[in-house]
């Protein structure tokens, strides 16, 4: 005579479609596995954003950001005015004898300067 076995699936076994499994065989330590990750996750995160190295090195590293920012947005404009003061010294006379006159002191012979003390 034939012994019959009862129908049970390995629990990594693909089961076909009239086959069940049983929720009494699964292993009281499934659902372990996927809580611990959530409370490592939920105890983890703040812990990582509070120390040294998460979220006020962010906010530092952000503020000084924004102010290099800003500076290298001022050296633009400073280099911008730059060039154009090289170009109109370059070609207009008229500059080049404002520069030679104001920030050299240079004069055309013949021409008398007055200075007067600031008050």
């Amino acid at each position: 005579m034939a012994r019959r076995t009862k129908n049970t699936a390995h629990p990594r076994q693909v089961l076909s479609g009239d086959q069940q499994v049983d929720p009494s065989r699964t292993p009281a330590w499934s659902w372990m596995l996927p809580f611990g990750v959530l409370v490592l996750a939920i105890v983890a995160v703040p812990v990582k954003l509070m120390e040294q190295e998460g979220l006020p090195r962010y906010r530092t590293l952000s503020a000084e950001l924004s102010r290099v920012q800003e500076q290298n947005a001022e050296l633009h404009h400073e280099v911008s005015q730059l060039l154009l003061e090289v170009d109109a010294l370059r070609t207009d006379p008229k500059a080049l004898e404002r520069i030679a006159r104001h920030e050299l002191g240079m004069i055309y012979p013949g021409e008398l300067v007055f200075q007067f003390p600031e008050r």
